[in-house]
């Protein structure tokens, strides 16, 4: 028997659910016990957010024995590798898109109250539509959902892969030329130990576009220093056997945006996209993400209590 592990919120689950039946798929001869872990970003509202906030308790288990591999939303991996363990398989991405539930953008009036939690998602809306007021939202993709239904307000700004993968409906979709996606975003990671023989058996289900166009995603985080909670946007795609990487810096109140791409051969997806973070910083990324970090955050509503931000969308 191997024992996959996860987070316990709705989402995490059902993105483990996915995985377990395609490894039963891939790996017949094998039985796939799901195993449920409290994470620090899990257990406290009021934890700062921060890299690997969803995902240390998990890979410490997966290092002592405790579980055998483990599901994560690629977003919540930070780009420095924990000694030990690897990404076995990327699957394919799901969508991904950032959506609205609530209504579509072009017909929420100036004034409208916008929820989310991402920094990136509010640079980019503020700058998209500037008359918005844009709050911020605690809680994970079911909670967030709720408080539209509950007047709390007008919408919120959740990953088009998430509402997917909970069969939630969502009002309005962004092109990534509108609003650029977080680095690896709508996409999942199986992790195993290093020397561990399931390591070889789950990468029968890695999908090779998918994970050439977050690696590149992934570098130009890396390579900007950022984690999820400064305004980095970036999306690659393969487009006739090349890789397309495009990259966005934005100021928190919006007015202003850096923006690069490249494009080249897939097999130098970290090396794309590490030039596009340093065409970024040719253009004065630095000085946004640092504005942004001395940015005074206002606290999130006080019933958020229920738990902090869903971490994998």
């Amino acid at each position: 028997m191997a024992h996959v592990g996860t987070r316990g919120s709705r989402l995490a689950r059902a993105q483990t659910a996915w995985v377990i039946e395609r490894l039963r798929d891939a790996v017949p001869d094998r039985r796939w016990l799901e195993v449920l872990i409290s994470t620090a970003g899990d257990q406290s509202a009021s934890l700062a957010l921060g890299t690997g906030v969803f995902v240390k308790e998990i890979e410490q288990a997966l290092l002592e024995g405790a579980i055998d591999v483990a599901v994560h939303s690629l977003k919540d991996l930070p780009t420095d590798p924990t000694p030990g363990l690897t990404i076995a398989a990327v699957p394919e991405r799901a969508d991904p898109r950032d959506s609205l539930v609530g209504g579509r953008l072009d017909d929420l009036p100036d004034g409208a109250r916008v929820g989310t939690g991402s920094p990136r998602r509010r640079a980019q809306l503020r700058r998209l539509r500037p008359g918005l007021d844009v709050v911020p939202i605690r809680g994970n993709v079911p909670t967030r959902v709720d408080k539209v239904r509950t007047g709390q307000v007008e919408a919120v700004m959740v990953a088009a892969a998430g509402l997917g993968r909970l069969g939630i409906p969502a009002d309005d979709f962004f092109d990534p030329e509108v609003i650029l996606p977080a680095p690896g975003q709508g996409a999942l990671a199986i992790q195993s130990r290093e020397d561990d023989e399931l390591a070889s058996l789950v990468t029968a289900l890695d999908h090779p576009p998918t994970r050439s166009a977050t690696t590149a995603e992934r570098a130009v985080l890396a390579s900007l220093g950022g984690g999820c909670m400064l305004p980095i946007a970036t999306y690659a795609r393969h487009e006739g056997g090349v890789l397309v990487v495009e990259a966005a810096v934005t100021s928190d109140d919006g007015t202003r945006q850096v923006r690069a791409r490249a494009s080249g051969d897939p097999a130098a997806a970290e090396e794309l996209g590490a030039s596009v973070a340093e065409r970024l910083r040719d253009l004065g990324a630095m000085e946004l993400l640092q504005e942004s970090a001395e940015a005074p955050l206002k606290a999130p509503d006080k019933t958020d209590a229920r738990g902090a931000p869903q971490g994998a969308e």
